[in-house]
């Protein structure tokens, strides 16, 4: 991985665990969704039309369908994450999700794109894995029947983070199509498929914006911006090496929430963040 790619990356990892500590605190739902992406579209209106004036860009049939695509994927992606916030904790349900998509979309980038993994490599994603899974406490977390929602709740995030981890690899890195572009068309498709709802629930959306407006804003910014960062690494590095390294937004989401948000942060996570950053510093140097 290069310098670039990785500064990149790990920018975006700052980024990504700032916004969902701000989602977590909002504790919003489809109402919280449709408003800080009608705040997206407007913020980063001026930037897509920009592209679009200077570059140019061709969409054809294939290029409309993996942008539906996407929209539809990242959409239940924020509906899942909002609900699995409600019934668990940044410090559980966040590395949960950072840890098990990452991890899914490394292996089936190999298939995919004919990526290659070297011994190293599948050893620093084997000690991020295993981290996350101290940090979300360990074999205790099978004692505990309360804590299997939020596990599941993870687990469901991560697998749809593996997904459109992969679409968007292939629309950027094969198709071409410009990062920013591509993330905004996602941000519009979303915000229509948004609005009947947001339309029942017009009471609701000014609630929340006199309520969360700070974390709606927070987010409207930080969430397009992070991803925008990934999509423009994957387009010159394989997915199997941005995909890791973004698991460093789990120890800062996990400090988020144990010390923000006052969850807990014992000798355990401690040990688990460091084998995680080891991972990290493998795979991104290896």
């Amino acid at each position: 991985m290069s310098l670039l790619a990785f500064g990149l990356v790990i920018i975006s990892a700052f980024m990504h665990a700032t916004w969902n500590y701000l989602s977590k605190r909002a504790q919003g739902g489809a109402a919280f969704t449709w408003l800080f992406l009608a705040i997206s579209s407007v913020v980063y209106a001026p930037f897509a039309a920009a592209i679009m004036f200077y570059q140019q860009p061709h969409f054809g049939w294939l290029d409309l369908l993996f942008i539906a695509g996407s929209t539809v994927i990242h959409l239940a992606y924020f509906l899942v994450l909002q609900k699995g916030y409600k019934v668990g904790d940044l410090s559980v349900v966040y590395p949960v999700a950072r840890g098990t998509g990452p991890m899914l979309a490394s292996v089936a980038a190999i298939f995919l794109y004919n990526e290659n993994l070297t011994v190293v490599e599948f050893a620093g994603i084997s000690l991020i894995v295993l981290s996350v899974f101290f940090l979300t406490g360990g074999a205790k977390i099978f004692n505990n029947p309360s804590s299997f929602l939020p596990l599941i709740y993870g687990l469901v995030v991560g697998v749809i983070i593996a997904s459109y981890t992969l679409l968007d690899k292939g629309a950027v890195a094969v198709l071409l199509i410009p990062p920013l572009i591509y993330n905004y068309g996602g941000i519009l498709g979303q915000l229509i498929l948004l609005s009947p709802i947001a339309l029942r629930r017009r009471k609701e959306i000014r609630r929340e914006w006199n309520l969360h407006r700070k974390e709606a804003l927070g987010i409207a910014i930080l969430s397009p911006l992070a991803y925008i960062l990934v999509l423009t690494a994957m387009v010159f590095t394989p997915v199997s090496h941005v995909a890791p390294v973004r698991e460093i937004s789990i120890l800062i989401g996990t400090v988020m929430g144990t010390k923000l948000l006052s969850e807990g942060f014992g000798f355990r996570r401690i040990v688990a963040a460091g084998t995680m950053v080891a991972g990290v510093i493998i795979v991104a140097f290896s």
